[in-house]
């Protein structure tokens, strides 16, 4: 199933999200009218997916690997 236009849309804003001035939780909320914890739970799920490994793997690749990391620091 391909990706939504929501769900491009949160792995482009995570991709170019530097660029935005200001707090990157507060452009969520302007450029995604989604609050960041909502934008987390979808991205994490997100980054589980064929299409959006597809999409864009070198992405996808560095937020499973954050996300692992983050995961491993938490059980010690």
């Amino acid at each position: 199933m391909p990706l939504t236009d929501r769900e491009r849309a949160i792995l482009e804003f995570e991709r170019e999200w530097r660029r935005h001035v200001g707090a990157k939780e507060e452009a969520i909320r302007a450029e995604l009218a989604l609050s960041p914890a909502r934008y987390y739970q979808l991205l994490g799920r997100l980054i589980d997916t064929v299409p959006a490994q597809e999409f864009d793997p070198m992405l996808v690749k560095r937020l499973r690997r954050q996300r692992d990391t983050r995961l491993h620091n938490v059980g010690r």
